[in-house]
This record gives C-alpha cells, structure tokens and sequence, in this order.
C-alpha cells in the first residue's frame, strides 16, 4: 500500500532528525521495497548512507533519486560530490538544482564555494552575490563571498563580508577563521588573534585554525607559543604524508630555529621528520661520479641557486658583490627563482648569472626536472625554511652535489643536501651533530657584506651633542626575549641618563609600543627612556644610526644584516656568544670585522662592555669615525677575496664527489 510506503518515509525522515540513522535506513528500505519509486525516501536514504559514512553508496543512491529532478535532491548530490572532491560533478548538480529553482540560495551559496576552491573567483563572487541577493541572512553566502574577494586579493572587501558572516552566526568558527586570516595579512594582528581564539573555541578546531594561530603569533614575534600551535596542527594530520604536513613542518621548523625553548636536540627530530617526509616524496635521480665528471670536463662548474630572496632583503643584499666578482670561467652560475617578485637589486643581480629561470608555481618534480636538464653540478638552496623556500625540489636530488648557505640558520633535516656552508664561529667542530648535513667552513666569514647603495655619511657621536649616551637596537622585535629586556634595563638602571632606540617596523602598530613600553616597566625603566620609530625608507633607515653611540645586539638570536649595516654607519655593534648557528651570527661578522673584542662571554661582560664603551667617549668617537674604513678593509666586506673563498668551496665539494668514482 502506497500510504504505508509514505509513512515509513515519514518514519525515516522522524528517525534521521534523532540521529538514529540504522533505524532510518530501515525505514526508507521499507518504504522503497513498498513503493521503489518514492524518490522522497530515495533521497533519505542517500542522505542516510552520506552521514554513515558510506560514500559510494551514498552517491549511488542520491543519483537515482536525483532522477526526480528535485532541486533539493541534486543540490545535496553535488554536496556529497564536493566532499568526495568531484568539483566539477558538485558544480554540474548545483548548477542544475539552480536551473530547477532559481531562487535557492543556499544552491548558489554552495556553487559559490565550489567555484571558489576551482580558483574561478568571479564565478564564486557571482554566485555568492545572487545568494546574498536572495537571502541577506544567510551567513554562508557572505562567508563564500569573503572567499572570493580574498581570492580576488580584495582584502577589505573579504574583511567586511567576513565581518557580516560573523555577526550573522556568531558561533560560525570557519567565518571567524576566515576572518582571522584577512586580518593577518592586513596586519591587524590583536584583532587577528582575536577571531583565530573565537574559531578555536567554538567547537572542533581544524589543523588550519591551528596554522593560523601560529603564523598569528609569530608575525607578533611570539616565536616560542607559536611552536605549540604548529605541532598541534601537525597532531590534527593523519601523518608526515599528508598535502600539507611538510608546508607546517616548514612553518615550525622556522620559528623552532629561532625559539630558545626549542633545544638544537628538539629542533633535529622535527628537522629530520621533514626530511623524512621529503624523502617519501620524491624521487632522487641517480648520478655516476665517473659519468658526470666525465661531463664537467674542460668547462666551468655549473652552480645553481635556488632562492625567492634575491631583491631587497638580506640574501640579494649579502649577494651582490659577491656575484660580481665572481669567476666565470671557473663557475657557471645558473638561478632558479622561486618567486617572481624583483627589484633594483634583482637588476643588479641578474648580469652576474649565466642563466635566470623562474621555478615560482611549478610542481616540486617538474623544478626538479628543469635543473637536472640543465646539467647543474652543484646545486644550493638560499632559503631553508623560510618563504618561498625550494627545499622540496632537492629531494629530488636534481643535482649530484648540494648545499645549503646563507638563507637559513638550522639545519634543513634534507639527506639530500650534503653540506650546510658556514664558518669556523657559526659551525664549530662541537656543534656540528646539531646538522644532518655535513659541515663546510669558509675560511673568514659565511657571508660578505655589499655597501649600501646609499650615501649617508657617518655623523658625530650622538652623545657630544645630547649629552647622554643613546644604545640602539633596529632588529625585528622577534629577537628582543624577556632575558633581553632583564639585561638591557639592567643597563639602563646603570646609566641613568641613558636611552634606548627601538626601530622596527611592527613599532609602527600603537598596541606594540604599549607592550614594549609595558616589558620594560616591569623592570623599572619609565618610558620617557625609550625611543620608538617604525618603518622607513632605506636611507632614512641608514640616517637613523646617527642617533644611537652603540648598537646591542640581542642574544641568544643576534642581529646578522644589522650587524653589518650599524658597522657601516661607525656605529659599533656589542654581542654575546651563543651555543647554536643562528646565535653566533653576530660573533661571526664581529670577528670578520676586526671587532672581536666586542664580543662578551655572558650577560655580565655584556654589560661591562656596554658601559665601559659609552664612559670612554673620546675613544667612541675615534672608533666612530674610523670604522666604516675599518669595515671596507676587513674580510666582511672582501667582496673578491669572499667570492675566491665560496668558488674554491663549491670547487671543493665536486671534488670531493668525483674522487669517489676514483674510489670506486
């Protein structure tokens, strides 16, 4: 009897609304087995098998039920057709329950989200507005069309319809992320991390919630919290061979080399899972020493460098020189850019390499293809896990020799690079178990300092005319931990009429000053002894070390690019030692320098140091006026002997191989 296949149907749809889907599922066979053509029931069913978890038949099953040409029916298919990642099955089934009632905002909302994930954000704004249109309370429709614009890089427009979605649904936690993320990379940064903890909380939190607090908190310089929330998205992955674990092992692996509550030990067991996961990966290509050596035969060593950092930014700054000055007919410098942003530097760069080709959006394997085709012998990455890294690409082993220098400070837990590039400071014999790639030191410094291209003159010591003494410190605020702020307000207190120059550009945000303000409070320094300046043009930036007598360089976690830049401006740089790579950059270029004196032992030397420097003024003031001179003549700023030392490095390293075709 048809009237009691309606009823069962009835049951069903009773069943399924309390969650007892097996009692359900019963009930719709009933009543298909009374009457196979209840579409009604059909379609239950179908939704039924979808929250079970059975898929396949769940599709099966909504296929013939969408049969009917219900609306309803086709735009639940294309949903499970969504989740099952069959888009274009999803877009063709919402498509058509639009087709069949053109007022069903929620289809459009969802072809909206379909659209959005093809990366066809106009068609997803499109649809995501006629959703609006339809219905203005509806806070998918504002959600999805925040996704569109973000996709669209409108990121106020993202913002503002995020917003909506919220106040819509307060408790919607993928709106408040959503939103949390617009906010970062507009660099709302309280209000950022606001939103992410609103997602966390509001039910079951999702590893990219996670991701995000962690980009959160380390855009805030908070590098330590932002360890934790890094490994508890990785806890939400099924394993190392999920998409996306090497991009977060990439993430944590960045702020863990420079959090001093990660130890090297810690820092190699997260380093060597990502190399793990590389490793499962990738492919390595297989290279004969006898054969390639063979082929490097009478012609210059082909070297490669991958990197998205050769442009204003301290890789292509540290570079330029030296590329000039290298010899061509001993290296054939060939690069592989891994984005496509450049700058005045990027122009200067570009001569000096026999080979400029951009890698920027290419799968990891056809990267990989490219230079093993190109016949590059020694292969360097400049970036290690920072962004736009290509670490990816040397799993693949492209070339029979690679490297790591100069763009990273920890080791990049690859197998199939072979050396990291440092010098006798920053890779002492006692800490190389820190790397798994083997150690090679060049013989003054790790890298070679290019003169600014800007012509500011070194001023009078700054004291002579303020009649106090102004330290200085222009580093990322990042380096500047608790210890720092113990020890710099230690010297404060020492020299009570001193000041301190803060320049950085997250001073640019009010909520930073407060907190910095709020930091040094907490030891006793007023405010009125702090100084504060934000971002600036590059010459400016230069013009501003004629305020300060010394730069304090931070510790454990130095200044490297600063370093050299106060030197340059006569501005004598005071550091500490350190017991891991990252933390003997500054040590490394004092040394270079000439300025090994400047280097203390622990906190009280630091301090000694300090104020033996500002109390012998006539001394300052000649070491001032003397230093940019002392500098140009040092190894740091040797751009040809550098440039000498790093060919004879890669020269090395191939030599190295093809003895072992020797060998064999």
């Amino acid at each position: 009897d048809p009237q009691y296949a309606q009823a069962y149907n009835n049951l069903g749809n009773a069943l399924r609304a309390q969650h007892k889907l097996d009692a359900a599922a019963d009930a719709y066979r009933r009543a298909l087995a009374l009457q196979p053509g209840l579409h009604v029931a059909r379609h239950g069913l179908g939704l039924v098998q979808w929250s079970q978890g059975a898929l396949d038949e769940a599709v099966s099953t909504l296929r013939i039920a969408a049969e009917s040409d219900d609306a309803s029916v086709h735009n639940n298919l294309a949903g499970l057709l969504r989740d099952t990642g069959d888009l274009d099955g999803a877009a063709a089934h919402f498509g058509r329950a639009i087709e069949l009632d053109a007022s069903m905002a929620v289809a459009h909302a969802n072809l909206s989200g379909v659209r959005r994930r093809q990366m066809r954000y106009a068609e997803a704004l499109a649809h995501a507005q006629d959703a609006i249109r339809l219905a203005p309370d509806l806070g998918d429709a504002h959600n999805n069309a925040g996704n569109a614009y973000h996709g669209l890089a409108q990121l106020d427009a993202a913002q503002a319809a995020y917003r909506t979605a919220v106040a819509l649904n307060p408790a919607d936690a993928g709106a408040c992320h959503n939103l949390s993320v617009v906010l970062l990379k507009l660099n709302r940064l309280d209000e950022a991390l606001a939103y992410c903890r609103r997602a966390l909380d509001a039910g079951a939190p999702s590893a990219s919630m996670h991701v995000n607090l962690g980009d959160i908190l380390r855009a805030q310089g908070n590098v330590d919290a932002a360890v934790p929330a890094y490994r508890d998205a990785l806890a939400l992955m099924r394993d190392d061979a999920d998409d996306g674990a090497a991009e977060v092992l990439g993430r944590l692996l960045f702020s863990a080399a420079a959090s001093a509550c990660v130890s090297p030990a810690d820092y190699l067991d997260d380093a060597r899972r990502y190399g793990r996961h590389l490793a499962a990966r990738s492919t390595r290509y297989v290279h004969d020493p006898r054969e390639r050596a063979a082929r490097a035969q009478g012609r210059p060593l082909r070297v490669g460098f991958v990197s998205g950092d050769l442009r204003q930014h301290p890789v292509g700054i540290f570079l330029e020189s030296v590329l000039a000055h290298l010899d061509r007919t001993r290296i054939d410098l060939r690069v592989y850019v891994t984005s496509d942003e450049e700058d005045a530097i990027t122009a200067r760069l570009k001569p000096h390499a026999g080979g400029w080709r951009s890698i920027a959006g290419l799968a990891r394997e056809a990267a990989a293809r490219m230079i093993h085709d190109d016949g590059i012998d020694v292969l360097v990455d400049l970036a290690g896990h920072t962004q736009d890294s290509g670490l990816a690409v040397f799993g693949w082993k492209p070339a029979p020799v690679q490297a790591s220098w100069l763009g990273f400070f920890a080791s990049t837990g690859c197998d199939a690079i072979d050396y990291f590039i440092g010098d006798a400071c920053t890779l002492p014999d006692a800490e190389a178990h820190h790397f798994v790639e083997k150690p090679w030191r060049l013989p003054d410094s790790w890298l070679c300092f290019t003169p600014p291209a800007y012509d500011v003159a070194v001023g009078p010591l700054p004291m002579a005319a303020r009649g106090h003494p102004t330290f200085g410190c222009f580093g990322k605020l990042v380096k500047i931990g608790d210890d720092v702020v113990r020890v710099w307000s230690r010297l404060l207190h020492e020299l009570p009429a001193a000041r301190l120059l803060l320049k950085a550009q997250e001073l640019d945000r009010a909520s930073v000053r407060d907190a910095t303000i709020a930091r040094f409070a907490r030891h006793g320094i007023d405010a009125a002894r702090l100084e504060f300046e934000g971002a600036t043009p590059r010459a400016d930036y230069f013009a501003a070390y004629n305020r300060i007598d010394v730069a304090l360089s931070p510790f454990p976690y130095p200044g490297g690019t600063t370093t050299a830049e106060a030197l340059w401006m006569g501005v004598p740089v005071l550091g500490m030692k350190g017991s891991r790579f990252v933390t003997h950059i500054c040590e490394s270029a004092l040394h270079a320098a000439g300025m090994g004196d400047w280097i203390a032992d622990d906190e009280d030397a630091y301090l000694a140091k300090a104020i033996d420097a500002v109390r012998d003024r006539e001394r300052l003031a000649a070491l001032r006026a003397g230093l940019r001179a002392r500098l140009l003549a040092s190894p740091l700023c040797d751009a040809r002997r550098f440039a000498a030392h790093i060919e004879a490095a890669f020269l090395g390293m191939w030599q190295r191989y093809t003895d072992t075709a020797n060998e064999a």
